[in-house]
């Protein structure tokens, strides 16, 4: 058992995302097939800075779908189930997350809140309390293979695991998903955790893609104003007469 911190790897994306992104956009506006335009864009007769001034132009009028073609897949380890419970709400993506079902989690790590761990006294109790569960996950794990479940007793063990847990997901999702993804967890209002891989995930995309991630971001970035309504972390304001708030938990 030990405290754990995130990590995010990009494992792949599609390849010639930017190139792939113009055919399709050029495809929507040109009788010819994106077929013939193949060749010339890895051959380089079309230029990066054309074929980004193109997708600009059109992603600014709102035809965003032909970025939905790129995708990006992340491996987020040491990651808790906490922050999985709130990634896996983003629908259109695919999750392959470790099963604390087939995996014995005996020593399992976990994840503390900074403010947990910057208070002495609840970072003590905090820590007791993951010694203890262990202790009673392995007390389990012995009982019910005892009674004959054997390599099964983790399947009725693991409910007593925290949240604080740590797991391991593979996540892929496509440009536009990850768009709306950064807009809702880079946020101020975003849980911390989420918040902090959401933002790891964004510079890598960045590095591979600058032409769609480059503004990528919070909402209020793109809008102008807050649309958390009086809840706003104040960084920008909210817009006039707008109460509202759509919490990104």
């Amino acid at each position: 058992m030990s405290e754990i911190s995130p990590s995010v790897t990009l494992l792949a994306h599609t390849p010639q995302p930017l190139a792939l992104i113009f055919a399709a956009y050029r495809q929507c506006y040109s009788a010819g097939s994106a077929a013939d335009m193949w060749p010339q864009l890895l051959e380089g007769n079309i230029s990066r800075e054309k074929q980004a001034d193109f997708v600009r132009n059109v992603m600014s009028s709102g035809h965003t779908s032909p970025i939905e073609h790129v995708n990006f897949t992340f491996v987020l380890d040491g990651v808790s189930r906490a922050l999985t419970h709130q990634l896996v709400r983003h629908r259109i993506a695919s999750y392959s997350q470790q099963s604390q079902r087939y995996v014995d989690a005996a020593n399992f790590d976990y994840v503390v809140p900074p403010r947990i761990k910057a208070d002495p006294e609840a970072y003590a109790r905090f820590s007791a309390c993951m010694a203890h569960i262990a202790d009673a996950y392995a007390q389990l794990q012995h009982l019910l293979k005892t009674d004959g479940a054997g390599k099964s007793s983790n399947e009725d063990a693991r409910f007593v695991l925290p949240q604080a847990a740590a797991s391991r997901i593979v996540v892929t999702m496509n440009c536009r998903s990850l768009l709306n993804f950064f807009e809702h967890r880079t946020c101020e209002r975003a849980q911390w955790e989420i918040r902090r891989v959401a933002r790891m995930m964004l510079k890598q995309c960045t590095e591979v893609l600058p032409e769609i991630f480059r503004f990528a971001g919070p909402r209020c970035e793109r809008l102008g104003y807050c649309p958390e309504g009086s809840f706003g972390c104040g960084r920008y304001p909210a817009r006039q007469g707008d109460n509202s708030s759509t919490e990104a938990s």
